[in-house]
C-alpha cells in the first residue's frame, strides 16, 4: 500500500454485491478487523479504513481533528461507493462512522445501512476515559476496555507508540461535537453486555438517531465484545444487508 491509502481490503469476496466499511476504535487500525472478512464471505466484501499514524502509516502525522477526520474519511468511501455500502464502526468509529453517513445522504449516496457498535450515540457526553490525566490512567483504562494484548505494553517502545496513537485519537475525540440529527438510512446498534463505558441503555439510544428501521443485538462480552463474536456479527451484516440491498446475479 502506498503513503496515503484509507482503504484496506481484507477476504476474497470482491465480486460480492456489497461493500462493508469497517471504521476503527481510538488507537484501532484497519487490521482489527480481518476476522470479520470470512464471516462476510461471499455475501459481502469487508474494506477496512486505515487512519494516519498506524501500521503501515506509522510514518504520517495522526489526525487530531474530529471534522477532519470525517472529510478525509468520506472522500476515501466515495472512491469505493460504486456499489452498495454498508458501514460499520466500532466505538470512536461508530460516531465517525454517523458523521460520514449524515453527509453521504446528503450527497445522495447513502449507506444501506449503519452499524454502530461499542458506542454511545452521537447527542450523548463522551465517556470519563476520553479524558485520562496521565499516562498511567491511559494505560489503566486499556486494562478496563481489555482491548490490547498486554503483552504489547511489556515491550518500551511498543507501548509509547500505542499510548502515543491512543492519546491523538483522544484529542482527536475531543474536538467532536454532539449532534442529535436523524439519519434516513437504517441503525443497528451492537453492544456487550459487561461493557464498562457503554451500557445497554446507552447503546439503545442510536434509535433516536433514524427515521428508519432500528435493531439492538447485545452479546455476552465487554467493550472489545467482538473478538468472540466474530462469526455472528458478519451473520447480522449479511442479513441486514441481504434484506436491504440489491442481488447480483451470478
Amino acid at each position: 500500500m502506498g503513503r496515503g491509502e484509507w482503504i484496506r481490503r481484507f477476504g476474497t469476496a470482491s465480486d460480492a454485491a456489497v461493500r462493508v466499511i469497517c471504521l476503527p476504535h481510538a488507537g484501532g487500525s484497519a487490521h482489527y478487523f480481518r476476522p470479520l472478512a470470512a464471516a462476510l464471505s461471499p455475501a459481502a466484501e469487508l474494506l477496512a479504513v486505515q487512519y494516519p499514524g498506524r501500521m503501515d502509516r506509522v510514518s504520517e502525522r495522526y489526525v487530531t481533528d474530529f471534522a477532519e477526520l470525517t472529510e478525509r474519511t468520506l472522500d476515501a468511501v466515495r472512491r469505493v461507493a460504486d456499489r452498495p455500502v454498508v458501514l460499520f464502526g466500532h466505538s470512536m468509529g461508530a460516531l465517525l462512522g454517523f458523521q460520514v453517513a449524515k453527509r453521504m445522504e446528503a450527497e445522495g449516496i447513502a449507506p444501506l445501512a449503519l452499524f454502530a457498535s461499542g458506542a454511545r450515540p452521537p447527542g450523548r457526553s463522551l465517556p470519563p476515559h476520553t479524558r485520562p490525566r496521565d499516562d498511567e490512567e491511559l494505560m489503566a483504562d486499556l486494562a478496563r476496555l481489555d482491548g490490547t494484548d498486554t503483552g504489547l505494553l511489556d515491550n518500551a517502545d511498543m507501548r509509547a507508540l500505542v499510548l502515543s496513537t491512543l492519546r491523538a485519537d483522544y484529542r482527536m475525540l475531543r474536538s467532536h461535537r454532539r449532534d442529535d440529527s436523524v439519519l434516513a438510512c437504517p441503525v443497528m446498534s451492537l453492544t456487550g453486555d459487561d461493557d464498562p463505558v457503554v451500557s445497554v441503555d446507552d447503546a439503545r439510544g442510536w434509535a433516536r438517531h433514524t427515521a428508519g428501521p432500528f435493531g439492538l443485538r447485545v452479546f455476552t462480552g465487554r467493550h472489545f465484545y467482538l473478538d468472540g463474536h466474530w462469526s455472528e456479527v458478519g451473520t447480522v451484516i449479511t442479513e441486514r444487508a441481504a434484506a436491504l440491498g440489491p442481488q447480483r446475479s451470478g
